[in-house]
Formats: C-alpha cells, structure tokens, sequence
C-alpha cells in the first residue's frame, strides 16, 4: 500500500474511525503543514484547501473496503492499526493535530484554515458566510489579478496535479490550452477529463487542440538532445506549418483570456514541442505578447 494511504487511514483511526469529508480534508491540510516532505499537496477549491489526490485514494481505498464512504463522511471499515505504520515523525505530527484539533467541529476547522492560510480561500464559495471583513480583505489580497497578455507553457512532469494547478493560478492563467495530440497519462489528475475536471474546479478554462501535437509513435527513442532536435525540425515543417489555423485560434484565445499556457509532459522546455509552438505563435503577424515558460 501507498504511504500516503496509511496516512489517511491513521488520520481516520486517530480521530474515531469516521470523519466528515471536509474535516478530513482540513485535518489533512494541518497534518501536512507539519511535513517537511509534503505527502499530499492541495489547492484553493471551493470550499478552502483541497487534495484531488486524497479524494482519489480514499475512493481507491474503498474498493479495497478499507474505508467506506457514507453520505458526507469517511469511515474505517478494518481493525489495522494504521497509526503504528507512521514513521516517528509523522505519528507525533498526528499527535499534535489531534490535540490541537480534536473536538473542532467542521465549520471551526473551515474558518480556522481560511484564517491562517487566506490563499486556500481564494475559490471559496463560502468565505462571506464565515469571515469577517478584516479576515475577507486578506482572502482578496492573495488573489491574483494580473493582467498583462502572456503565453505561457509548462510541463507536469515532476509535479502533483495540485503542485501544477497552484503554478497555473499563482501566475494567473485563465486557459489552459493542452496540446498534447493523445491526452493520456499514467500520472494521476492529467489525463483529459481528469485535468479538465480540476481546472474547471479552481476557475481555469481547460481546452484541447489536439492539431497540434505530436503522434506518440514519433516520440519513440528519444534518447540525446539531438534525437529531440531532429524530432521537432520534423515537427516544424510537417506540423507547424500546416496548422496555422490552429495557432491562430490559440493567439485569439490569448487575446481574448489575456493568460494563457500551452501544456505537455516534459518538464524540459528544450524536449517539448510545446516551446517551438509558442515560438510559432510569437511569429504570427498580430502576435506582440510575451511568451514566458514555468
């Protein structure tokens, strides 16, 4: 079993084998707080902090039947002693949270978290029902209200889906534009509806044009630089070149969203297609933008 599962299992058990879906995320969100090497990563969601990776294991946890889901709660469904297979420092970091926590109803753990840490309460459908003003004006002054026109690119290679989605939104982005000509991935949170899914669910447009990819019998044995060179001069003059429609629909929606970034695997900007497509956007006649990779 995955480490991080045995943490939200002993994360259940530690707190009488049966949480609310909220307050285990919130209790998760502190427990991670105390980790120097995150187990779970989380994102501003609609109400407050929020790991899609958790959510997907405990679903995965219930096929197992380790856990079972009951109306708006988790709940521990075998007798294993989860807690004991925490490392030394996680099992104190659990033990902290339960005695700093435990007994905090579900709405005292939402305004506790959106009080000290506003980021996380940025999409929140919720906050004026459970901020002040003074509390409120910090949540409005992490937001990001940036609006000069840039094209962005970036890969999710090496990033959790929340660890990606916060680099879309810290930057800004309103559209996400894939381009990967199959949308498939082995990684959790990026294939097509999944990534769609988590984008619609922190304010980000997602949109796929496949056009412009790359066929995934191509990209085999890309083994040196210059197998990935050889690779995208092929890419320019075969793909590039026959697609201008597809990259002028790309610079109208940049226009028009002001913030837009191209997506694909590589964290390597010099192994991707993605930056010879934004190069060939940048050459387009009414392009004036800046194009800036994360």
């Amino acid at each position: 079993m995955y480490y991080r599962r045995k943490i939200l299992l002993a994360l259940i058990q530690a707190f009488g084998g049966e949480l609310d879906k909220m307050s285990l995320q919130k209790l998760l969100f502190l427990f991670s707080r105390q980790q120097t090497e995150k187990s779970f990563h989380f994102v501003p969601y609609k109400y407050g902090c929020y790991s899609f990776q958790a959510n997907a294991d405990l679903g995965t946890l219930t096929k197992y039947k380790l856990v079972e889901e009951s109306g708006n709660s988790w709940k521990k469904t075998d007798q294993t002693n989860y807690i004991s297979e925490l490392n030394t420092k996680d099992q104190f970091a659990l033990k902290f949270i339960v005695s700093q926590y435990k007994g905090l109803s579900k709405d005292d753990l939402i305004k506790l978290t959106y009080k000290n840490y506003p980021y996380f309460a940025i999409n929140s459908t919720i906050a004026a029902t459970v901020l002040n003003k003074e509390e409120l004006a910090r949540v409005d002054q992490q937001k990001i209200n940036k609006t000069e026109t840039v094209l962005f690119t970036i890969g999710y290679e090496g990033l959790s889906l929340e660890e990606y989605l916060n680099k879309l939104i810290i930057n800004g982005i309103r559209v996400l534009c894939d381009v990967r000509r199959n949308p498939l991935s082995m990684k959790y949170g990026f294939s097509k509806s999944q990534l769609k899914n988590a984008c619609n669910g922190v304010g980000i447009e997602y949109v796929h044009i496949p056009e412009v990819g790359i066929e995934s019998d191509k990209r085999q044995e890309l083994n040196t630089q210059a197998d990935y060179d050889k690779l995208f001069t092929f890419y320019k003059t075969n793909i590039l070149k026959n697609e201008i429609t597809k990259q002028m629909e790309i610079l109208n929606l940049l226009v028009h969203k002001n913030r837009l970034a191209l997506t694909c695997f590589e964290a390597n900007i010099h192994q991707c297609h993605r930056k010879h497509l934004a190069e060939s956007i940048g050459g387009l006649k009414d392009f004036s933008y800046e194009i800036k990779h994360i």
